[in-house]
């Protein structure tokens, strides 16, 4: 019988194949007490089970290392260096040891329920990329549990027959269905033969979507219970566009996709050739494409794609998981000169940190008792930064030196008053003298504003008098503006870009930066969506920030479009009551 799974589409195409079916993860526990004089022992089993584990994700390094140059995405390697950074985390493991010594619980059971004190806390942040690195947590625990219960880790199963016997080829193409992968599990992916997978759990910012935009493999994560729903050999299409998978299709339905799928290998042909064309308009309008990274060795998928420039650098990636222990300026200043050595030359725009009481900075959230209130408006970026000005100059002094380097923009998030951006200022310029005073080498650098709360969009000429460009933060803007918690599925279909509130104030901000000749970018997911490209040229943007993924089909949408009679058209939808209708005009 034929039915569908619904999830979320986070990397293009349709892969048609056989399910290979990989069960849940989630491991059974005993749970029991243990006798005080038993506790040296369990912590023993803990430091074993450990030390296993960071030998197998070592050795995973050194696979992924040894493989040829392009062949392994970066995001990999930084993925198993999250898991190796998670399991050396000294408060990670005395918060377990102190569920042995002072509860009596066996390793087993400490190890779950600190595990449920770790994942609330991811639960409750703000960022919705932060937010799903609980996954990590979660799989480094239980590869922990299953050493510490004698089982091997779970990564890919041998393709079996219909007799149950391993086979070593397989005729037909292959998907996995999974209920989640670990990196050591893409490492397999990569080496094998399955041409898509399915996740029940995960996020368009999860580890595994990451990866699977990175290797440009369809994907459908977030698709619930599809792993118990599925058969192992059943027939199964990834819609990797429409974040649908069908199993058991009927012959009519796999020659349509068959049909598809042809066709989108055709056009990733086509695009790649688009790789050097300048991204133009139609009517001689020059359109500038930047790439969102995390991390400096993004740099490599970013020029790849044919990028221009970095839009937008997370830097947080920096401050992860290290427990209040930041990192100091000599180790930023490094990462933000691999960073702007690796695009050539290319400017690059480093967002100062955006964290805060909902991140896991523990210091913050037992300095300001906000861990139980609404994380999305407390102390977070610039406002954390600005309580912080220790902290905040050691960034501001990393990103000065590493403008020696080359073209540092630097970019400032959830400005929202006068004060804080006179308090950005002063502090920037402290930076500088701290710097003159060691005798210190740096560079000049664009200093940017991010357009994330509506205060900032109505109050434009404020902030365009003191920065030099401004970015629009499309998903955080249509949060604020709409009242809608992006994390919260019971308010999740109300989150809509294209309500006319939040155009208009797009569309306000982005004549207004025009006028006074300051660049404007849009680095969310606006940028990105194909679907958005050509209303967002007829408002007047000029420089679009994205996932490196994603330039070559907006360049595209770019190149078949007129500009000037774009801007009349997107003037109609700006009136419209509902602008979502007249998206294909």
């Amino acid at each position: 019988m034929t039915f569908t799974v619904h999830g979320q589409a986070v990397s293009r195409g349709v892969a048609i194949g056989r399910a290979v079916i990989v069960t849940s993860s989630r491991v059974d526990v005993a749970h029991y007490f243990i006798q005080p004089e038993q506790t040296a022992r369990e912590i023993e089993r803990l430091c074993q089970a450990r030390q296993v584990v960071v030998q197998d994700i070592e050795r995973t390094q050194g696979q992924v290392q040894a493989m040829s140059a392009g062949s392994a995405p970066p995001e990999l390697l930084a993925l198993l260096d999250v898991h190796l950074m998670l399991l050396q985390d000294e408060q990670l493991d005395q918060s377990v040891r102190q569920w042995i010594e002072e509860r009596h619980y066996n390793a087993e059971w400490a190890l779950t329920a600190q595990l449920e004190v770790v994942a609330r806390q991811f639960d409750e942040m703000d960022d919705p990329y932060l937010r799903e690195r609980k996954a990590d947590v979660e799989q480094v625990v239980e590869r922990m549990l299953r050493v510490l219960q004698g089982n091997a880790s779970p990564v890919m199963p041998p393709v079996l027959d219909n007799e149950g016997k391993a086979v070593a080829h397989w005729e037909d193409p292959l998907v996995l269905v999974a209920h989640d992968l670990s990196p050591a599990d893409m490492l397999q992916f990569k080496q094998s033969v399955f041409a898509g997978f399915v996740t029940d759990v995960g996020g368009k910012t999860s580890h595994t979507a990451i990866v699977a935009r990175s290797m440009d493999i369809p994907a459908v994560v977030g698709a619930r219970t599809a792993s118990q729903w599925v058969r192992q050999d059943d027939w199964v299409i990834i819609d990797g566009d429409a974040g649908v998978v069908v199993v058991n299709p009927s012959p009519a339905i796999l020659d349509e996709y068959a049909i598809k799928q042809r066709a989108g290998e055709r056009e990733r042909e086509r695009l790649a050739r688009l790789k050097n064309t300048p991204a133009i308009t139609s009517d001689g309008q020059h359109i500038e494409l930047l790439a969102n990274i995390e991390q400096p060795s993004d740099a490599v998928a970013a020029l790849k794609a044919g990028a221009v420039g970095v839009g937008l650098f997370r830097t947080e990636f920096l401050f992860m998981g290290r427990n209040g222990q930041l990192p100091d300026e000599e180790e930023q200043y490094r990462a933000y000169v691999a960073t702007v050595e690796g695009m050539q030359g290319l400017p690059v725009t480093i967002r100062t940190i955006d964290v805060g009481s909902d991140k896991p900075l523990d210091r913050v959230a037992a300095r300001t008792g906000e861990e139980h209130l609404n994380p999305a408006l407390g102390l977070r970026a610039i406002r954390w930064c600005l309580s912080e000005p220790a902290m905040f100059l050691i960034q501001l002094r990393a990103l000065l030196r590493a403008a020696a380097h080359g073209q540092v923009h630097v970019l400032v998030p959830m400005l929202a008053h006068a004060s804080e951006i006179h308090q950005t200022l002063t502090l920037l310029q402290r930076a500088r003298d701290e710097l003159d005073a060691q005798g210190a080498v740096y560079g000049s650098i664009k200093l940017g504003a991010m357009i994330e709360v509506p205060a900032a969009a109505l109050t434009v000429p404020l902030f365009l008098k003191h920065f030099d460009f401004l970015s629009i933060g499309t998903n955080d803007l249509i949060q604020y503006t709409l009242a809608i918690d992006r994390a919260d599925e019971s308010v999740a279909h109300l989150y809509d870009p294209l309500h006319p509130a939040v155009l208009r104030l797009l569309a306000d901000v982005i004549a207004q930066g025009r006028a006074q000749g300051k660049p404007v970018s849009v680095c969310g997911e606006m940028a990105g969506d194909v679907a958005m490209t050509r209303l967002l040229l007829g408002l007047g943007l000029r420089s679009f920030s994205m996932h490196p993924s994603q330039i070559l089909a907006v360049k595209q949408q770019i190149l078949r479009s007129d500009a000037q009679r774009l801007g009349v058209w997107a003037h109609t939808v700006l009136e419209a009551d509902d602008p979502a209708s007249l998206l294909n005009d």
